[in-house]
């Protein structure tokens, strides 16, 4: 009996032992084999704390066109654990629809995939290697088990949010980038700086059962990015990236930059950094225009002279002997551009300017500082050139004017500094002291961006800053104006300037220093030219920026040829004509009038009840034998009259007759064509 209770005993230990062992078991697999499977299907039923991603907000141009927006991407998955087998039995059907919408791969190809895929009996397996777009993803989601939901079919995605620009390159390094999933965070440009107000802030859902369905209940709803209003006007970006990379193309330049900017607000309307690659190419690369410290060369000049007019040191009609064109300065050579031809001789300052000549300004500076050189760079400090802008832009270069008590101030540093040598200042700081000559001497901060608006209210504003309210008294303002007026109709920047309105702005070239020094024979120079238009009353203000490794460099002849053609493509973009200016209260003005049959032109001046002399509106009468002249015509008319004579008659453009192919007063052959070309 004994022996028969023990038996049992030792059978009820050894199942209770196994039992446990399963139990580890069990639990062993759960946790570490099957840990994903139960995961998800915990996550089916209770989730808490589920981040929702907000949309970024997008980039905008000052007349609101879509420059920079978050579309979302996804990577497509299927889970053969849950709908291998559904999957298996419309394999074709899945395959060629996949084909069709991802025509890179073939039919074959999927099935291959896919059944690798089901063989691994993989819980997340990659269907299509790329990132598809949202119209693919829903064309994939209407295909044979995809449509079922991912607890059924197993198809299952990974969002992402991709950054796009819809200009493409414009303004590119302007705008800045973001990782390759938006949600990630902004890496440079505008999306970094203004990342905090783009990004928006994240939601949280828990899932919960509510009537035997399970719902993603919103505990805290997401708010999404801030859009924000650049300054940027994409049609002028156009014209300037258009502009510089042609010149970049025919002078075969190392890199460029061209900055326009809006004189009353310094908002920069179009901003472009080209850049030369390995293959020839030139696209945007860097934001040199903000971030390249580079010795400005004779653009520097202007502020040279500034100094001494204001201090009273001179003159415009101050004179300066060049002599020959060479000038020895405490042990070194200062050279004209014109040496090898004689140099200018005598001439007066603002000729200096008008010239470039190096001699001149230096020459007037050393005289009138080098007992004082500090009091030259007070001159300059008190214009604001050395102040770090702090742009909304990251990455801006801090502008470098040395002091007398530098180490590295030598006799020779305040002659050359002059002539912008020894200094470094960014393109764009360049441009904002052009811009507050312009701007009657109140220097005003670069603006990218204007405000931050959500759902069409304005979230945040960024005012015009004002850096320096005076650079200079109005009379040294009135001076250096009148001298770069002159710089474009009679100087070197003649390429700068028009024949519809004027320009000012001074040119600048600058050898660029290589390992330590100034390499002879090497040809990199920096070409620019800085201005504004129109002189009278100035609106934008622009300079344009190349860096050279060949050819004989010229100022006005490639930077100031680039500015010249940006000015007259904006100043027609932004010219408006208001018709009330041009006439007084008792002008009847007749509306513009096509040649031709005038018997209803007639009729409708009657009933506008607008009074003509008859005489300007003669009818006009033609040999029979001829082609009759149908310039200035409307089409109808000319038609008309052309096909009455016999005539096949072809028309192209619109308006006006503007020319025929057969001239008037030829003999007329009937059966002849003839084209005639229109325009408005």
């Amino acid at each position: 009996m004994k022996k028969s209770i023990l038996t049992r005993y030792f059978f009820v230990v050894l199942l209770l032992t196994l039992a446990g062992i399963a139990v580890v078991v069990k639990a062993g697999v759960i946790m570490f084999a099957e840990q994903g499977y139960w995961k998800e299907v915990a996550d089916r039923f209770v989730r808490e704390g589920v981040p929702v991603k907000p949309s970024r907000g997008n980039i905008l141009s000052a007349d609101g066109k879509l420059m920079a927006s978050s579309l979302p991407e996804y990577r497509i998955y299927m889970d053969f654990k849950v709908g291998g087998d559904s999957l298996m039995r419309h394999l074709d059907e899945v395959c060629k629809g996949l084909n069709r919408i991802f025509p890179d791969y073939s039919a074959a190809r999927f099935k291959a995939r896919l059944k690798a895929g089901y063989r691994k009996r993989s819980r997340n397996y990659l269907i299509y290697p790329k990132r598809i777009s949202y119209i693919q993803y829903k064309e994939v989601k209407r295909l044979p088990v995809f449509r079922l939901n991912k607890y059924k079919g197993g198809f299952h995605e990974l969002a992402y949010n991709r950054r796009k620009k819809p200009f493409g390159s414009l303004a590119e390094r302007t705008l800045g980038d973001v990782y390759a999933d938006a949600a990630q965070g902004a890496k440079n440009g505008l999306e970094m700086s203004f990342d905090s107000l783009l990004k928006g802030k994240e939601g949280v859902t828990h899932r919960q059962k509510v009537m035997d369905k399970y719902l993603n209940i919103v505990d805290k709803p997401p708010v999404d990015g801030c859009d924000i209003v650049t300054t940027l006007d994409v049609d002028m970006q156009d014209i300037c990236e258009k502009a510089l990379m042609d010149k970049l193309k025919e002078i075969e330049a190392v890199w460029g930059v061209a900055v326009l900017m809006e004189v009353k607000t310094g908002d920069v309307k179009a901003i472009v950094n080209l850049s030369r690659g390995a293959d020839g190419s030139y696209r945007e690369r860097q934001n040199l225009a903000i971030s390249a410290l580079m010795e400005p060369g004779s653009t520097f000049k202007t502020a040279s002279v500034m100094v001494a007019l204001e201090d009273g040191k001179i003159t415009p009609h101050t004179t300066v002997d060049t002599g020959n064109g060479v000038m020895m300065m405490h042990g070194s050579a200062m050279r004209d551009h014109n040496w090898h031809r004689g140099g200018y001789g005598v001439i007066d300052v603002t000729r200096i300017v008008e010239v470039s000549s190096n001699i001149g300004v230096s020459y007037l500076i050393d005289q009138n500082y080098k007992d004082d050189p500090q009091r030259f760079i007070d001159g300059l400090k008190r214009m604001s050139l050395d102040v770090p802008l702090r742009l909304q832009v990251p990455g801006a270069g801090k502008p470098y004017i040395k002091d007398a008590d530098d180490p590295t101030f030598w006799r020779t540093s305040l002659p050359w500094m002059s002539i912008g040598y020894e200094v470094q200042l960014p393109p764009i700081n360049v441009l904002t002291f052009y811009n507050a000559i312009a701007n009657d001497g109140c220097m005003v901060k670069p603006r990218f961006v204007t405000r931050a608006v959500r759902d069409g209210e304005t979230v945040e504003e960024f005012p015009v800053e004002v850096i320096n309210p005076k650079i200079c008294s109005d009379k040294t303002l009135d001076e250096i104006r009148v001298i770069l007026q002159r710089v474009v109709s009679h100087g070197l920047a003649k390429p700068a300037g028009s024949k519809q309105f004027s320009v000012s702005g001074k040119t600048g070239t600058a050898q660029v220093a290589q390992a330590g020094g100034y390499k002879t024979g090497r040809r990199n120079h920096l070409v620019s030219f800085c201005g504004y238009f129109p002189s009278e009353a100035p609106r934008y203000s622009c300079i344009v920026s190349i860096q050279i490794d060949r050819g004989i460099p010229s100022g006005g002849g490639m930077a100031g040829s680039v500015f010249g053609r940006i000015a007259e493509r904006v100043y027609a973009k932004d010219l408006r004509l208001n018709l009330a200016n041009a006439i007084d209260s008792t002008t009847n003005v007749m509306p513009a009038v096509k040649a031709g049959n005038v018997d209803e032109t007639l009729q409708v001046l009657a009933e506008l009840d607008i009074p003509i002399q008859q005489d300007l509106l003669k009818e006009k009468t033609f040999a029979a034998n001829v082609v009759p002249n149908v310039v200035g015509m409307g089409a109808k008319d000319a038609v008309y009259l052309l096909e009455s004579r016999g005539l096949k008659v072809k028309v192209s453009g619109v308006g006006k007759v503007r020319r025929q192919s057969i001239a008037a007063g030829s003999r007329l052959v009937k059966g002849q064509t003839v084209r005639i070309m229109m325009n408005e």
